[in-house]
């Protein structure tokens, strides 16, 4: 079983009042997705000036970007209240209706994880979403009938990492769709001073920007990290976070300067070592590592893709030359 990583960008246990903490509570506070937050901004000016709910939002994209956290501003921002459930937690429509039927006007629901909605729930949303009405099934057999019950106008802020495994009916109800992408580590560098000064760390440019570099495009990674460079400077580096203490610290905890950890260096020269370079498949190179095949595609690929490292062939994973460089091998021809 895969230890925890401190470069995963799941939540792990204990640190969700901790990253709570350090959350921006309106868009002026929001560091990163510029054109994002400037579509943003008009669709809740223009909700506002009609004295109208926000039209329903769909945010997508990898873990730890900020996507609960755009959907409680928006709640702030529009003077509304918020609810927070998820998808794999309501299992059947009667746990959603007495949500939807408490909601007052305004209200915003928070679904994250919205792909993983059973299919009967999702069609319950349908007409909650389009009408906001709900049909309430009384009686069984041939004495069933259908009342619609009608509900306050609300606002369904959904969040997923798989956009694609929403159906196209329940995707189609959402009027706003934006994508969360990943961050810069200038951004990164921006978020990390303002997390440090609520927390009160002493902490320079050059110090921030190593902890940034590491982080994975992800803010979420990158005040989990600065929490670790904090230990070790209040320990054995006099209590400012500078660049040499980021550099030893994380170089302690097995994180190199492109924010690989032992795991990620480990599945690449399996393959560089084991397979020369690839093509392998995923099962052989997890066999090889004493891993599960759905640790390594879910926990380590994403981001070796994303930084180009690996490539997905039809016959396999292949290392890119990059890589090779990285790691200090010699390129093959």
């Amino acid at each position: 079983m895969t230890r925890l990583r401190l470069v995963e960008t799941g939540e792990q246990p204990g640190e969700e009042k901790f990253q709570w903490s350090l959350r921006p509570v309106r868009l002026t506070d929001y560091i990163g997705q510029k054109d994002l937050l400037v579509r943003l901004e008009i669709s809740l000016k223009a909700a506002r000036m009609r004295g109208e709910p926000l039209d329903h939002v769909l945010l997508y994209g990898p873990p730890g970007l900020g996507k609960t956290t755009l959907a409680h501003i928006i709640s702030n921002e529009m003077d509304a209240n918020i609810i927070c459930t998820s998808g794999p937690a309501i299992e059947r429509s009667g746990d959603l209706m007495g949500i939807l039927t408490n909601l007052q006007l305004a209200d915003v629901l928070f679904i994250d994880e919205i792909h993983r909605l059973p299919r009967p729930v999702e069609e319950f949303l349908y007409s909650a979403m389009e009408d906001f009405k709900i049909d309430f099934i009384v009686d069984k057999g041939p004495f069933a009938k259908t009342i619609k019950v009608n509900i306050k106008q609300f606002t369904l802020v959904g969040a997923t990492t798989r956009a694609g495994l929403l159906s196209a009916p329940l995707r189609d109800r959402f009027g706003i769709i934006y994508h969360v992408d990943f961050y810069t580590p200038e951004e990164l560098c921006e978020i990390i001073k303002r997390s440090s000064q609520i927390l009160k760390i002493p902490l320079d440019e050059k110090g921030a920007f190593e902890i940034a570099r590491r982080s994975r495009g992800t803010p979420r990674i990158s005040n989990r990290l600065l929490r670790r460079v904090r230990d070790y400077a209040e320990v054995l580096g006099g209590g400012t976070i500078d660049e040499e203490t980021a550099v030893k610290a994380l170089e302690l905890e097995g994180i190199d300067a492109l924010g690989l950890d032992a795991l990620d260096i480990a599945y690449l020269k399996t393959i560089i070592e084991k397979y020369k370079g690839g093509p392998a498949g995923v099962d052989a190179i997890a066999a090889t590592l004493n891993e599960e095949a759905g640790t390594l595609q879910d926990m380590v690929e994403p981001y070796l893709l994303k930084t180009g490292f690996v490539n997905r062939t039809p016959a396999g994973r292949k290392v890119s030359h990059s890589a090779f460089k990285h790691l200090g091998y010699e390129i093959p021809d």
